[in-house]
């Protein structure tokens, strides 16, 4: 009788009681959200839990900081101009070298078509908005978890 492997969110679950305040300030998270009401709540939220915060207007904005900044977790809008969610977790996704890193997908849509379009593009998660910041922090402290667990091999 063979057994259900877990998940990488059932692992992170578990793990999540381990994750000190001290090992969430190890925590690089960017938020990407044309929105400056979002972002500032997100930061406020991720920062008041110890987490390096970078903020991005836009998938663009993202892609140019991702290189220099190499957050753990990422959260992206999908309403956005210029470059949609969907399109930047893509280009996100297919880079060898970021291909491991969550990423989150923020929208006030909650449909299913919605949900399954960002898994087809690689998210690792979907959050509705608005969201709180005791769901924000579940989701670091689950990817971190999993980080924590699976460490990322050396580059």
């Amino acid at each position: 009788m063979s057994q259900k492997k877990p998940s990488q969110e059932e692992q992170g679950k578990e793990l999540q009681q381990k994750l000190t305040l001290e090992q969430l300030s190890a925590i690089k998270v960017m938020v990407i959200d044309d929105s400056n009401t979002i972002r500032r709540s997100a930061e406020i939220f991720l920062k008041n839990s110890g987490c390096s915060v970078i903020l991005a207007e836009d998938g663009f904005d993202a892609l140019a900081k991702i290189s220099n900044e190499h957050p753990d977790i990422i959260f992206v809008d999908i309403m956005m101009p210029r470059l949609d969610g969907y399109q930047t977790c893509s280009l996100i996704k297919r880079n060898a070298r970021y291909k491991s890193t969550p990423v989150i997908m923020l929208s006030s849509k909650d449909g299913l078509f919605d949900r399954a379009r960002g898994r087809m593009v690689g998210s690792d998660q979907y959050l509705t908005k608005p969201f709180t910041q005791e769901t924000l922090l579940d989701a670091v402290q689950t990817y971190a978890a999993i980080s924590k667990a699976n460490p990322k091999e050396a580059e």
